[in-house]
C-alpha cells in the first residue's frame, strides 16, 4: 500500500500508523482522510493484526485537527471538501471501533480538534507528560467531526463535555487523566516504550473475545438491558465455542498461561 501522509508498520502482531505530516502539524487533509479509512479496512482484514497503535510523527504534535488551511483554498467547494474528509474520516472511527484489534492512542503532543477526536475514539490512550488536549472547533466558528459528539460525554461527562466544547478549554496530560479522558500519562521519553509493552500484552491476548467486548461496550448505553444481556450471552456463548475460549478456559483450570491464537 502507497502512503503519503501515513506511516504503517507491522510487525509481531502490531500494526503502528503514524500520521505524517509533521510540517503541517499532523493536520488530516483529504490524502490523509482517505488514507485513514484504507488503512482501518487493511488492519480490519489482516488476520496477523491484533493491535494497534495510533500516534503522530514528530514531538509535538499528535494531530492538530482539520487542515483550515486547506479548506479556506478550496473556497466555495469548502464544504463538499468537508463532506468528502469527513466521510472517509468517519469510516476509518467506525472500522477501528468495531474491528476485533484494540486500538491504543500514543498521544505525543498536542491534540486538538479532529486529532483529539480521534483519540476519543481509540480504545485505550498512553499520554505524554507534555501532551494536552482541546476540542478548538468553535474556536474557528466551527462544530465537531470525528466522532466526539459520541465519545466526549461518556468519557468525562455532560457537564465537562459541554465546557470543552464551548470554552475550548485545554486540557493538560495530568488534568485529561483526573478527567476520565485517557489512561495513563507517561513521560515523554518513556512514551513509545510504554506503549509498545502495552500494544505487545494485547496482542498476545484473546483477539476475538476483545472484538466482541468493544463491540458490547460500544453499543451497551444505547440498548435495553435486556437487549444487551442477550447480546451478552450470544457473545460469550461464541467466545466458549472459540479456540481461545477453549483455551483460555483450560489454560485457567490448569493454572498456567493461556497460548492464544488471536483471530484463527
Amino acid at each position: 500500500m502507497e502512503l503519503k501522509t501515513l506511516l504503517l508498520d507491522k510487525r509481531d502482531g502490531v500494526a503502528r500508523i503514524t500520521l505524517n505530516r509533521p510540517e503541517a502539524a499532523n493536520a488530516l487533509d483529504r490524502t490523509m482522510a482517505r488514507e485513514l479509512m484504507e488503512v482501518a479496512i487493511d488492519c480490519d482484514e489482516d488476520p496477523a493484526v491484533r493491535c494497534v497503535v495510533l500516534t503522530g510523527a514528530g514531538s509535538r504534535m499528535f494531530c492538530a485537527g482539520g487542515d483550515l488551511r486547506a479548506f479556506v483554498e478550496a473556497g466555495e467547494r469548502g464544504p463538499a471538501l468537508v463532506k468528502d474528509m469527513t466521510t472517509n474520516l468517519h469510516a476509518a472511527v467506525s472500522r477501528f471501533a468495531r474491528m476485533n484489534a484494540p486500538v491504543i492512542a500514543a498521544v505525543n503532543g498536542t491534540a486538538a480538534g479532529g486529532g483529539f477526536s480521534l483519540m476519543c475514539s481509540c480504545d485505550l490512550v498512553l499520554a505524554a507528560a507534555s501532551a494536552s488536549f482541546t476540542m478548538a472547533y468553535t474556536r474557528a466558528g466551527l462544530s465537531p467531526d470525528g466522532s466526539s459528539t459520541f465519545y466526549l460525554a461518556r468519557l468525562v461527562g455532560l457537564r465537562r463535555a459541554y465546557e470543552m466544547a464551548l470554552t475550548n478549554r485545554v486540557l493538560s496530560a495530568t488534568e485529561a487523566l483526573e478527567w476520565g479522558l485517557i489512561n495513563r500519562v507517561v513521560p515523554d521519553a518513556d512514551l513509545m516504550k510504554e506503549v509498545d509493552a502495552l500494544a505487545a500484552q494485547i496482542a498476545s491476548g484473546p483477539t476475538a473475545a476483545f472484538g466482541v467486548t468493544k463491540r458490547l461496550l460500544l453499543d451497551g448505553s444505547a440498548e435495553t438491558l435486556e437487549t444487551q444481556m442477550e447480546r451478552e450471552s450470544r457473545g460469550i456463548a461464541s467466545m466458549l465455542g472459540h479456540p481461545d475460549g477453549q483455551e483460555g478456559v483450560k489454560a485457567f483450570l490448569a493454572k498456567r498461561k493461556p497460548a492464544f491464537r488471536g483471530r484463527s
